[in-house]
């Protein structure tokens, strides 16, 4: 019998062009006027008067790849720096 190889899988969650693509695409969309994201946390930011469940689902939503790719850059920056 041929010996047994394991399948390597990497989680999507922690591939820099997986995430960066996220952040790009989902994370900005709408691109015009302004980045949905962007307008979200801008209304968060002065009180958040008048915001529905679906607009906290939505920030949620388009801010979750932002989420990623600052963890990601947080682990990196954490293995780089304990080699040092």
């Amino acid at each position: 019998m041929a010996a047994k190889e394991e399948i390597k899988q990497t989680n999507p969650l922690n591939n820099w062009g997986t995430v960066i693509i996220l952040s790009m695409t989902l994370g900005l969309a709408p691109f015009f006027p302004e980045p949905h994201f962007f307008g979200k946390v801008r209304w968060v930011m002065g009180g958040a008067v008048g915001m529905k469940l679906i607009d906290w689902g939505d920030l949620v939503f388009h801010g979750f790849p932002w989420v990623l790719l600052a963890r990601l850059s947080i682990i990196t920056l954490r293995k780089k720096f304990a080699k040092a």
